[in-house]
């Protein structure tokens, strides 16, 4: 395969206007209605602000809105203390970083849920407005740099188990064939896409023979009439369209109107300097894809790769 950084570069330009950076969503909860406004207009530039006047109706909200970066919460509620409502959260989003405000010096209830980790820092009222936008500013990177550790294992973890199918499938497959659907699952499984195939190639030519999963049901096959289809094979290079609506080469064209596919991403499998393979991966919705993820997918195809040289020979 030739080299991803030279390859990413019209992916990288795509994912810039198609990923720009959306305002991370946070939750404000006092019972009195002043100093919610007033949470409300200090952070309201910098996140996209959500709030409740209760913890009830904040459990609530959470439950419609999902998990957020930063809650943060008056301790002196009636009918639910800030810190039994944020104890609450931790289960379904234990990522979030909670904040309490406090004007009483309820001690044993901060000290034990700092202990327990439902508490990142506690602010003491009236606040300073400087000072607690520093602390909901830090607390926002460490939510960020949380997700992206997370993200990085689950990329880890994706790469190795997507490593493991291919030498098994590679190990007990009786013929090339019958390797081609195991593949095509497992790539769906690890990239989550709706439909996956995997066709092979010869004289730049897709030939008949194929495999493919599709999420809920078959997929239909029509990379012979596609335009990144082709151009995948003559350059050897990776082709997205992560939003086919956004394309007006793609957006006419008949079989992605059929079929609903919304963004396509395919991967030519070569193998010294010859197209032996391609893969499609196919989404129902407009997708993102990061740099690291373009990176595992280069990977993943040189892996295939391997694997589709090995079963040939044995």
């Amino acid at each position: 395969m030739n080299n991803p950084s030279l390859e990413i570069n019209t992916e990288r330009r795509q994912l810039k206007t198609l990923e720009r950076p959306k305002k991370l969503k946070i939750l404000v909860v006092d019972d009195e209605p002043d100093n919610l406004d007033l949470l409300y207009r200090t952070f309201r530039r910098d996140f996209h602000v959500l709030k409740a006047d209760s913890g009830m109706n904040a459990l609530q909200m959470l439950a419609l809105e999902g998990e957020v970066a930063v809650i943060i919460s008056d301790q002196r509620m009636p009918e639910m203390k800030g810190t039994e409502f944020l104890s609450k959260t931790v289960p379904q989003f234990p990522d979030t970083v909670r904040i309490i405000l406090t004007g009483f010096t309820d001690i044993e209830d901060l000290v034990e849920a700092i202990n327990a980790g439902q508490v990142y820092k506690y602010i003491t009222k009236p606040w300073d407005p400087g000072e607690l936008k520093a602390v909901v500013q830090r607390a926002a990177e460490t939510y960020d740099l949380l997700k992206q550790r997370t993200e990085e294992l689950r990329c880890a973890n994706a790469q190795m188990a997507l490593l493991t199918v291919l030498v098994e499938v590679t190990q007990a497959a009786n013929s090339l064939e019958a390797t081609l659907t195991p593949i095509a699952t497992a790539f769906s499984n690890s990239f989550g896409a709706d439909g996956c195939i995997l066709q092979l190639v010869e004289g730049n030519t897709l030939t008949a023979t194929q495999g493919s999963y599709g999420y809920g049901g078959t997929v239909e096959n029509w990379l012979a009439q596609d335009p990144l289809v082709s151009l995948a094979i003559a350059t050897e290079q990776v082709q997205i369209c992560l939003n086919v609506l956004k394309d007006q080469k793609l957006s006419s064209v008949e079989h992605y109107q059929n079929s609903g596919v919304q963004a396509h991403l395919v991967i030519p499998i070569s193998y010294r300097n010859k197209v032996m393979g391609l893969l499609s991966l196919q989404w129902k919705q407009p997708h993102t894809l990061r740099e690291d993820e373009l990176k595992l997918i280069h990977l993943s195809g040189q892996l295939v790769a391997i694997a589709l040289t090995s079963s040939n020979c044995s």
